[in-house]
């Protein structure tokens, strides 16, 4: 019964205030109208001068005269059909033969007594409207202010929503690629179910964990697997939530969520972009009063409430170097989750949890995939088979093939092919030297990877071109030889345009960029520099995001690794002359055939190396037939705007601009 009349409550409120805006309104159209008819009044009212008055008197041009007793108000004749009266007024003036004047024209003429007062109605509107006025403007902005926090007297209090059981629909089945966050998690939901296990030994729950990540490995995804495993509360909201443009706002959240929380306990509490509120407090990063009294009024409550009755943190960044150390030591946040880019092994499970609901055919096969897609996350991979789906449905087809696929990582990857880009011959021409350089480099070299495809068709995201290699087996380290010979095959394209063509074009702009980066990495973090020997020269900020290399050397030192830079990548880019100037036969051949065909297979490429020179480049094996390395060597128009960039250990794009 309580609740039929709190609902009915909550419903009769909105009416009335309906009402109330209506009966409002209605006055201020009233209000309007007046002071409407007002103006339209006096604009039908024209003034002239005593002398022009009498004047209009002895032309006979008046009607009738009534006197006030600030004007005289002259009435003119010929008005009869006018819908609006015109009107004369001329200012008060003693005049004793005027009333004279008036009787021998024989004009009517009459005193008229003018009503002073203010009438009742008039007189409340000019009071109580500016007061509603008011309270309406002030009712709309606190209602936008605080539209989620329950109402004008609900500012400070918490909005998290609260999931219970499985009603987010997520379990641990749902979630693959991450068997060590899956491991640490399952543990604290094992321990909110049967604390007595873990008291009997003196283990006692953690009071915080943090999910730290790259962008798109499924840190909230786990989150909500917690939700539908735990059957218990589990509070979710974003760091965001807590901070309005009210200072205080923030820290009486706070202190409302965890009152919830520990009411309902055992429990869990997800803060999702909890770098939000949890930035270090020192002048570095910045900040506001409101983010740090919320931020200090968190930290009190993690340390004041008791963890043996149940209540978790969770909290989820990809900017961990940001978050204050206050937050981060053990009793606030104990464990550190890393949700790290899956391997193959975790690709593979990715792909399947997303490909289950989607019909496949029998000859799909999701280890070329994933092997395909070296460094990609959990929503890239998403995304690939919803590709796949969709280019399935667009060629009439009622299941996936391994071709949709394959089609659809090139589309992720690089974007759909854009036909309406037409090349000139001269363009195509060098699209597809600087296409082949790339590729016969990567023929030549050791520690290359084989290539898989050629292709001169232009791409959305800007690539006129790009070459497809095959990883023989996922890396985690990169040797000396691999990272030079990698530099190499990136100056493949402009090499061969040069030794063609005797001149260079804008093609090898991304590709000189992540030559350099190579390079300049070789010295200053890798410690692979003659020179510089073991000493580091930069730090990486923002791990999980841009991976931003920083200098942390004087700048003399910082000249000195230009040079070396420099000396590193022009030994490369003459190594890479010198192996294609030693098979230009070859280039010249594979070349003119890739301009009639625009797309060619690894396979095909090989055999018209054998042809030329007699000799088989065991570059490409029959198991890696239906394999797509994401390493891209791309050749993009020369919009830098439309250019766009994948790069990891085997993810790299070099474009033209």
């Amino acid at each position: 019964m309580d609740n039929k009349n709190s609902q009915n409550n909550k419903n009769s409120s909105p009416n009335r205030m309906a009402i109330i805006i209506a009966l409002i309104s209605a006055l201020l159209l009233w209000y309007l109208y007046s002071m409407i008819a007002d103006q339209i009044k006096e604009s039908t009212n024209i003034e002239v001068t005593f002398n022009e008055f009498k004047a209009m008197i002895v032309e006979g041009r008046v009607e009738e005269v009534e006197i006030y007793t600030d004007r005289y108000v002259i009435i003119p004749k010929g008005q009869a059909d006018n819908a609006i009266k015109l009107k004369y007024y001329t200012g008060y003036l003693y005049d004793e033969s005027l009333l004279t004047v008036l009787d021998e024209h024989e004009i009517p003429h009459r005193r008229v007594i003018e009503d002073t007062r203010v009438s009742l109605l008039e007189s409340a509107i000019a009071i109580i409207l500016p007061f509603v006025a008011i309270y309406v403007v002030m009712w709309f902005l606190f209602r936008t202010i605080s539209k989620n926090s329950g109402g004008v007297m609900g500012v400070g209090k918490s909005n998290a929503k609260v999931y219970v059981e499985k009603s987010t629909g997520v379990t641990f089945k749902d979630v693959a690629g991450q068997g060590e966050a899956k491991e640490s998690l399952t543990e604290i939901v094992d321990f909110l179910h049967n604390p007595g296990k873990y008291a009997r030994i003196g283990a006692k729950l953690p009071k915080g964990a943090l999910l730290v990540g790259p962008p798109g490995t499924g840190k909230t995804l786990l989150a909500k697997a917690i939700a539908g495993e735990a059957k218990v509360p589990f509070f979710s909201l974003s760091g965001s939530d807590f901070v309005e443009m009210f200072v205080g706002v923030g820290a009486s959240r706070v202190r409302d969520l965890f009152k919830q929380a520990q009411q309902q306990a055992p429990c869990i509490v997800f803060i999702d972009e909890i770098d939000a509120i949890g930035k270090s407090r020192d002048s570095h990063y910045g900040g506001n009063d409101e983010r740090e009294q919320t931020l200090n009024q968190l930290l009190a409550n993690m340390d004041g409430f008791d963890s043996s009755k149940g209540v978790v943190i969770l909290g989820a960044t990809n900017r961990p170097e940001v978050l204050d150390k206050a937050l981060l030591r053990p009793g606030r946040f104990d464990r550190r989750i890393i949700v790290d880019k899956p391997d193959l092994r975790g690709r593979i499970d990715i792909l399947k949890v997303h490909a289950k609901n989607v019909l496949m055919h029998d000859s799909v096969d999701l280890d070329a995939i994933a092997r395909a897609t070296s460094g990609a996350v959990g929503s890239d991979l998403a995304n690939i088979i919803n590709e796949a789906a969709i280019l399935a449905v667009k060629h009439g087809r009622n299941v996936v093939t391994q071709d949709d696929l394959l089609e659809s990582v090139e589309v992720v990857i690089a974007g759909k092919e854009k036909k309406d880009r037409i090349l000139s011959k001269e363009e195509k021409r060098i699209v597809a030297y600087h296409e082949v350089g790339h590729a016969l480099v990567t023929a030549l070299e050791k520690h290359a990877e084989p290539v898989q495809k050629i292709t001169i068709v232009p791409r959305t995201m800007g690539s006129l071109g790009y070459v497809m290699q095959v990883p023989e087996e996922e890396k985690y380290l990169m040797s000396k030889e691999e990272i030079i010979t990698r530099i190499v095959t990136l100056f493949g394209g402009r090499a061969a345009e040069e030794l063609v063509f005797g001149s260079i074009t804008t093609g090898a702009s991304n590709d000189i960029e992540q030559a350099t980066s190579l390079a300049r990495a070789m010295v200053t973090q890798y410690g692979m520099s003659n020179k510089f020997g073991l000493m580091g020269l930069e730090t990486v900020e923002s791990k999980y995001l841009d991976g931003r290399p920083v200098l942390n050397c004087s700048d003399v030192t910082a000249g000195e690794v230009d040079k070396e830079v420099m000396s590193i990548l022009k030994e490369c880019y003459d190594k890479a002359v010198a192996l294609l100037a030693d098979n230009r036969e070859v280039l010249d051949k594979i070349a003119e055939y890739l301009i009639a065909k625009e797309t060619i297979t690894g396979e095909e490429f090989l055999r018209l190396y054998k042809e030329v020179t007699g000799i088989t480049l065991d570059k490409v094996t029959e198991k890696d037939k239906d394999k797509i390395d994401a390493s891209i060597i791309d050749l993009p128009s020369a919009n830098a705007n439309d250019k766009e960039e994948k790069e990891d250990n085997n993810i790299s794009n070099n474009s033209i601009e």
